[in-house]
């Protein structure tokens, strides 16, 4: 029978006395200072909260909703749903996207390195990150809408139309984006002269792979785990939830600004410039995670995290930059950014881990104990970045 095992109805939820009495104020601000972690008004909101979403599953899904979705989800199974053929159709598409955004990286680096005098090539990485994040936040104000007025379809439609019009400009300007065939041949004994994949015997190579794995496995906390985790430590009301990502990529932004002139000013000092702005979103994370701070104080340290981590972003790939050999710009790139791939696909699964045992604070102490590996990992490439060199 569809549904058999039934979950525990709403009204039962409630039906049990959870309250404690107090002789007066008094003893309820006594109480809740030594045992208390917030204030009257965020219990009470946090409350209607709560109240919100149990009226919201009842309306919805009936008294019982995870014996609904249970019910659901076997007739589902057996109307065959899960063996539907878009399935593998979505694999198709998610694998096809993926191997056409795995030339982004190299190809745009290579261009901005070839093509960018070097003097301006901080301000270069710095354009180059703005106008991702700015996309990467806008992004949700195009679909979302969309999808809420017309369909998930219409949507999708309209950010394929959106990508081909980018491919119809890149190949009006293509004449801007061209590059010799074979650059001028290396020295002799140079890493790139050595052979094709000589270049992975560099240590600075696989010191940057590291960098981005790690790099990205932060981002993927911020992005993934980092607000709700905010939302359970500082009940933060939901309005507030929602925009802390957007936030943090506007302001990521807004630091990539001040990235680009910082790295282009003294690129030998890049190593420093990152291991600044890590320490300062690490000791951000920590705030969070471990500080008493009202609601309306999380989003601004979610744009503070985002304006740290902007800044180091021109600095960061300068490093990449000094490490790479002569001529082996496309190569070095497309390994080194593989670790954000990789980093992004195995960094959630412990993370998530500790959202499932509602460990949030665990969440932001490992949010920030990423970014202290990034300050090493820094120093690390431009010791050896200038070896290389």
């Amino acid at each position: 029978m569809p549904g058999a095992i039934a979950g525990k109805k709403l009204a039962n939820q409630h039906q049990d006395h959870r309250f404690l009495i107090f002789k007066d104020a008094d003893a309820w601000l006594a109480y809740d200072k030594e045992l208390g972690g917030g204030n009257p008004f965020y219990t009470m909101i946090g409350h209607i909260d709560g109240m919100a979403q149990d009226i919201a599953l009842l309306e919805i899904l009936g008294p019982s909703p995870t014996h609904a979705m249970r019910v659901l989800k076997d007739t589902a199974k057996k109307a065959g749903v899960e063996g539907n053929p878009m399935q593998s159709i979505d694999a198709l598409w998610e694998t096809v996207s993926g191997a056409g955004n795995g030339v982004f990286h190299p190809v745009d680096y290579t261009l901005l390195n070839r093509k960018v005098d070097k003097l301006r090539l901080g301000h270069a990485y710095s354009v180059h990150g703005i106008t991702g994040s700015l996309g990467w936040a806008l992004a949700p104000a195009m679909l979302v809408p969309l999808t809420l007025a017309y369909s998930w379809r219409v949507a999708l439609v309209a950010a394929a139309v959106l990508a081909y019009a980018v491919l119809v400009l890149l190949w009006l300007q293509r004449e801007h984006l061209s590059l010799p065939a074979s650059a001028p041949a290396p020295a002799r004994g140079t890493a790139a002269d050595a052979g094709s994949f000589d270049f992975l015997k560099l240590p600075a190579v696989w010191l940057c792979f590291a960098f981005f794995f790690f790099y990205a496995g932060a981002l993927s906390i911020v992005q993934t785990f980092a607000p709700q985790a905010a939302r359970d430590l500082h009940a933060v009301p939901p309005a507030l939830v929602a925009i802390c990502l957007t936030i943090y990529m506007v302001c990521s932004a807004c630091g990539m600004v001040l990235g680009g002139f910082l790295a282009s000013a003294n690129p030998e000092r890049s190593e420093r410039i990152v291991g600044v702005a890590f320490g300062a979103a690490a000791a951000v994370a920590l705030g969070v995670g471990f500080a008493a701070m009202p609601a309306w104080l999380v989003p601004v340290a979610f744009g503070a995290m985002g304006f740290f981590t902007g800044l180091s972003g021109p600095s960061r790939d300068m490093l990449v930059k000094r490490a790479t050999p002569a001529n082996a710009t496309g190569r070095v790139y497309g390994v080194v950014y593989g670790g954000l791939d990789i980093g992004q696909a195995l960094v959630p699964l412990g993370v998530g881990l500790l959202m499932d045992h509602a460990q949030h604070r665990a969440v932001w102490l490992a949010l920030a104990l990423l970014q202290g590996v990034l300050i090493v990992g820094a120093f690390r490439v431009g010791r050896r970045g200038t070896a290389a060199a």
